[in-house]
């Protein structure tokens, strides 16, 4: 390698090398934050396992310096699969602070994403689903999820108070904040989009309204929790929907929850209907070019807040190829953390080769079965990388070359058996 390049590689290193700073002073020691994936590696009554504290602990020494969890739900009577932890009480926070303990060693911030999942539950697998409104999924997600029942005002309350709960029990056991999960579907970015929000009290109708269920939540956590606990989210940038949550909505949102508070907002998009947080290969070119997929958007919310002196603390999810694109990301300052999780599933050290140089590319890899149905569907390449975190919970390297049909029987067998399991449990 030429000097110069090394001149440029040492220049991406040293923007990814850089401390940030939160607006409460917490210091986090690089700039990737190893973004949520679901490990589904809770019992199957939704207890927390040793195998969490060996993925987490692996991660941890991997390099990254913000690391968030997968989702954690605030109501046992809302799961979204089977396999997630849930966290009502006290009851298992022993387990809860191994947990902990792993994933914040060497000197990583450990975040627990807490999350309740709306409608958006698998048929059978709760007794009830429930939502801002009773408005069922699109054509294509009827077989599979329920119909909702609409939420009661005593009901929303008590979820508000459901996520302070849970936010302040994470703070005990040892994690360093929490992220509130308000993108992908789930019940937060149910209540902003007007296609799944159309009550006409004071928590649906204008954008003042639909986002008063997050910002409830989030003043709720913080009076839990301490003005020097960090508080996150992540955040749609829009549902890419006729009709759903729009770009502009979600700048209006973003400005005003970092009025309110919030920590870090982490930008992402989609639903499950939409499913553009798992583009995968089918992007656009000038978005493929760009790298990261929410980059534009994140650029524009920067260009709006300047001039008005408003300084959101930002991270980017999705995309990012190379260790150049996320240094020109940082060095733009489009965003301030860089999200990385894929990659994390195959090669849990990959932090580490990017600050140090070893790294100039991610190492992901396209998840195909042939099956045109099977590889259109976001959740079977999910279910591939939900498999290389289950090898690490139990100590095992992840199998990068892992084939995609055996993958996907292995998933059915086992997913349907965990679903069976639950829904015995709750019948």
């Amino acid at each position: 390698m030429n000097s110069a390049a090394n001149a440029h590689l040492i220049n991406s290193e040293s923007y990814v090398q850089k401390p940030f700073t939160l607006p409460n002073g917490i210091v986090i020691k690089n700039r990737l934050l190893k973004s949520a994936m679901s490990e589904a590696l809770g019992t199957i009554d939704n207890v927390p396992t040793m195998k969490l504290a060996t993925l987490y602990r692996r991660w941890a020494k991997g390099g990254v310096g913000l690391c968030v969890t997968g989702n954690v739900m605030i109501d046992a009577r809302a799961i979204g699969e089977p396999g997630n932890v849930v966290l009502e009480n006290d009851k298992h926070m022993s387990k809860l602070k191994l947990w902990a303990k792993a994933g914040t060693c060497n000197n990583t911030q450990l975040w627990m994403q807490i999350n309740h999942p709306g409608k958006q539950v698998p048929k059978g697998l709760n007794k009830n689903s429930v939502a801002p409104s009773a408005i069922g999924f699109g054509p294509a997600l009827t077989k599979f999820f329920e119909i909702p029942r609409e939420l009661t005002e005593n009901e929303i309350l008590d979820i508000i108070t459901r996520f302070a709960t849970t936010a302040s029990l994470a703070k005990e056991a040892g994690f360093t904040g929490v992220q509130i999960h308000g993108a992908h579907g789930y019940l937060v970015s149910q209540f902003l989009s007007p296609n799944h929000n159309q009550r006409t009290d004071q928590w649906g109708g204008s954008l003042e309204n639909r986002m008063r269920f997050v910002r409830e939540v989030y003043r709720s956590i913080r009076e839990k929790v301490g003005e020097d606990f960090p508080i996150g989210i992540k955040l749609n940038s829009a549902d890419f929907q006729k009709g759903g949550f729009t770009e502009e909505e979600s700048i209006e949102v973003i400005k005003t929850l970092t009025d309110d508070g919030m920590a870090l907002i982490e930008i992402s998009g989609g639903t499950y209907e939409s499913p553009v947080m798992a583009l995968g290969s089918n992007i656009k070119e000038s978005t493929y070019t760009r790298e990261a997929y929410f980059l534009k958007f994140a650029d524009t919310i920067r260009q709006e807040t300047t001039a008005s002196g408003l300084k959101i603390p930002l991270a980017v999810t999705g995309g990012f190829r190379t260790t150049t694109g996320m240094a020109d990301a940082l060095a733009h300052d489009n965003l301030d953390m860089v999200g990385i999780a894929r990659p994390l599933a195959v090669d849990p050290d990959y932090p580490h080769k990017v600050l140090s140089g070893q790294a100039k590319t991610n190492p992901i890899r396209a998840i195909s079965t042939g099956i045109k149905f099977v590889d259109d569907a976001a959740l079977m390449e999910v279910a591939w990388y939900t498999r290389q975190l289950h090898r690490m919970g139990v100590g095992k390297n992840p199998k990068p070359n892992e084939g995609a049909i055996s993958s996907l029987v292995k998933t059915l067998l086992t997913s349907g058996y965990k679903t069976f399991r639950t829904r015995r449990l709750r019948a």
